[in-house]
């Protein structure tokens, strides 16, 4: 597989309309809570050179969470979470992009969450190429990682009679993507 990610050669542009950037965590400690950003901008750029030496760059416009509750979305977008006065973009810049050795690639890069950057590796299933209907050349990854909601700063949380917290630590991020191939 690793032949055909370096035929990605180019620079393709994530289309937003069949992209999909997740998440879940877990609420009271018993159920899984979904959401996803809706508004943003990407690029994956793979020289000549091979995927090894290609890069990604994702712009987040932090305001467009959508967990499918007005009033929990208006709590995340406060200063208990995101505080998307101060930090209105979440950005993602790749260090490095490498052959998995399952047929796909493991993005490492900086995520900047709410002014605070960490590296995270997200490793990413190729799922092959297509020509659209309108002959648009399309890639298609998915990838999954986790991480720590406090390692980002986003710390709020209130305790349960019976124990445990309302919004777990942990968060995992479910990244479904379909770029097109710039002309």
């Amino acid at each position: 597989m690793t032949t055909e990610l370096n035929d990605l050669t180019g620079t393709w542009t994530l289309d937003a309309t069949h992209t999909r950037l997740g998440f879940v965590t877990r609420h009271a400690m018993i159920t899984k809570v979904r959401g996803s950003f809706n508004d943003f901008t990407g690029t994956v750029t793979v020289p000549a050179e091979g995927i090894q030496s290609a890069t990604a760059e994702i712009t987040i416009n932090a305001s467009s969470i959508d967990t499918r509750n007005a009033d929990r979305d208006g709590h995340l977008k406060s200063n208990d979470f995101f505080d998307m006065e101060n930090y209105p973009q979440i950005t993602f810049t790749s260090t490095s992009i490498a052959p998995n050795g399952d047929g796909g690639v493991d993005v490492t890069g900086d995520l900047t969450i709410k002014g605070t950057t960490r590296s995270i590796t997200i490793p990413f299933d190729y799922e092959g190429t297509a020509t659209d209907p309108f002959g648009n050349q399309r890639a298609g990854f998915e990838g999954t990682t986790t991480l720590q909601r406090s390692d980002f700063g986003l710390t709020w949380n209130a305790a349960l009679e019976t124990g445990g917290v309302l919004v777990s630590e942990k968060v995992t991020l479910e990244i479904e993507v379909s770029a097109i191939k710039n002309a």
